[in-house]
């Protein structure tokens, strides 16, 4: 395994970051594909095994279930807490990120994971009712508390991003370190403006849905499995514009042909070409997790980036939340 820093901080952390969204209690109103909490330690118990040190997760994944399931697994598995790096988010809770919203979800996150700090909180989205100043300050107040070592954020548009960071310079609090964005090969919209912000404050990218929720692991667009089935936000996102996406897919398939390696490693290397310091992997199934692993090792050349990107053409925004006022 491979690790790097975190933004500007000294956090060190894998590559390949485990993605707590395929953990928890498998509700009919959430995520019906997860792992119940046997399968969860197992998988973290090999992440680990593996080198990877670095676990994402929600207050809201499977109704707080992901964040019980990881804490019950650090726990039986004897891992040291300074020896894993944990992250978890709030925005999609009552009062979305208002001082008293993030100070009663930061304790409820921090007792589901049986832990007494995070290494890295992450705003879930842009909150549009709640002033940046009163969100900035309460974040702040945690990492002064030790109960927070790193703040990021989540998919938002690049002005928004930009304004939260130039808030929290005016008050002298802490900036965010990370950016957990929508990015992969069939999603490039941010590279027209979250992404350059990001780099202008040396903020490290740790995307969700590298693989596009499985569809860059092969080449057909429908599967059998139960998440492509049952999976509507994944539907959403990527099949209004299948057809350019297949046109990348075959790229794909070519690149890894030419390596004799998966579709998936080629598309985790694509993104560390790019600069992406830990993806966020929401794997079910152990060889899925071993595959991406072995991503770390797989660079590709300038050509080969440029023959996966060429055919890529504007995608519909998926991620970032347009503002309610302006509808």
């Amino acid at each position: 395994m491979k690790y790097t820093k975190l933004g500007n901080t000294g956090i060190e952390v894998s590559r390949i970051c485990v993605g707590g969204m395929s953990f928890g209690v498998a509700y009919e109103d959430f995520h019906t594909w997860v792992l119940n909490q046997e399968e969860t330690t197992a998988m973290i118990g090999h992440a680990y095994d593996l080198g990877v040190n670095f676990i994402d997760t929600a207050n809201t994944y499977s109704h707080g279930t992901s964040e019980e399931f990881i804490g019950k697994a650090l726990k039986d598995l004897g891992i040291p807490r300074e020896k894993v790096v944990l992250a978890s988010k709030v925005y999609f809770n009552e009062g979305h990120l208002s001082k008293e919203a993030i100070r009663r979800e930061i304790e409820g996150t921090l007792t589901r994971l049986q832990t007494d700090y995070l290494d890295l909180y992450q705003i879930h989205r842009f909150d549009y009712d709640t002033p940046m100043e009163e969100t900035m300050q309460t974040l702040h107040e945690l990492v002064q508390e030790g109960k927070v070592r790193a703040l990021g954020a989540s998919a938002m548009y690049g002005y928004q991003f930009h304004n939260l960071q130039i808030t929290a310079e005016k008050i002298g609090g802490t900036r965010f370190s990370t950016m957990q964005n929508h990015y992969n090969l069939l999603y490039r919209e941010d590279e027209r403006e979250l992404i350059p912000v990001c780099k202008q404050y040396g903020v490290s990218l740790i995307p969700y849905s590298p693989l596009a929720g499985g569809h860059l692991a092969h080449l057909e667009w429908d599967t059998g499995t139960k998440r492509n089935q049952s999976d509507q936000v994944i539907k959403r996102k990527y099949d209004p514009a299948k057809e350019n996406n297949m046109q990348i897919l075959e790229r794909v398939h070519k690149v890894a042909e030419d390596h004799q390696i998966s579709m998936s490693q080629v598309a985790l290397a694509w993104l560390y070409a790019k600069g992406v310091a830990a993806p966020i992997v929401g794997a079910t199934k152990v060889p899925h997790f071993d595959d991406a692993v072995a991503s770390v090792e797989v660079e590709l050349s300038k050509e080969e980036v440029q023959f996966l990107e060429e055919v890529y053409a504007p995608h519909t925004i998926s991620g970032a939340i347009p503002d309610p006022n302006q509808l």
